[in-house]
């Protein structure tokens, strides 16, 4: 008679067993889908530290694009290209909030009002959204924002031309 043989693998994290078809570690909850972790070094730093580095402002990002070592690893590339990318969008919309603030301001009252929750909730979320990206690369997670992840991805994948 054949038995039916059930496979099993473990968490890289946590070390659980689990079956060959789950997507998440039923002991730490980690994706077994998730893009292997950054562990090596570029440079100075660690990949994970370069990539949060990265993140600081646009300094660092610029740099990282353009020395060597760095420019040649795609993780601190994706990092830096999206933090970019980042910062141009946060530039859109903080254009577009001051033109929607002339306009508000034609509203008496409850215009000016408007404009100060719409713009206090925008710089909270650019906030968190700052905090998540820190956070993920210097785990060591390429954490892909739409769009802007995207294209930050493509350049990643085609090393710098020299």
């Amino acid at each position: 008679m054949d038995q039916l043989v059930v496979s099993e693998k473990s968490c890289p994290e946590c070390a659980s067993a689990m079956p060959d078809s789950a997507a998440f570690c039923p002991g730490c909850g980690r994706s077994m889908t998730a893009p292997a972790r950054a562990e090596g070094k570029v440079g100075i730093f660690s990949e994970r530290i370069a990539g949060a580095i990265a993140y600081l402002s646009f300094i660092p990002a610029v740099i990282f694009l353009l020395k060597e070592p760095y420019c040649s690893n795609a993780f601190v590339r994706f990092h830096s290209v999206q933090c970019l990318l980042l910062w141009l969008a946060c530039i859109a919309l903080g254009s577009l909030l001051r033109l929607l603030g002339v306009v508000m301001f034609w509203i008496p009252v409850v215009g000016p009002l408007l404009l100060m929750v719409v713009v206090t909730i925008s710089c909270l979320g650019a906030f968190l959204l700052w905090m998540v990206l820190v956070v993920k690369a210097a785990q060591g997670e390429t954490f892909k924002l739409p769009l802007i992840g995207d294209f930050a991805e493509h350049r990643a994948e085609r090393p710098p031309a020299r």
